[in-house]
């Protein structure tokens, strides 16, 4: 994620960059080491989405300031 944004890593930290997932289950997160986008909570595909083919999770990066 801060290499895609074309941030240094302590600047994540310094902009408050967070990940915000629908719902109340946050499944992602910033490894705060290496700013890679990584699984936070287990994720279980059957009880999420039992009844649709094609799941999909959908979360959003913010970021603090203008880039």
């Amino acid at each position: 994620v801060a290499k895609d944004l074309g941030l240094q890593l302590p600047e994540l930290r310094d902009r408050g960059v967070r990940i915000v997932s629908e719902g109340s289950m946050q499944y992602f997160a910033l490894h705060g080491k290496t700013g890679h986008l990584v699984t936070a909570e287990r994720i279980d595909r059957e009880q999420l989405c039992e009844r649709v083919q094609q799941c999909v999770l959908r979360c959003e990066l913010i970021v603090e300031g203008e880039m």
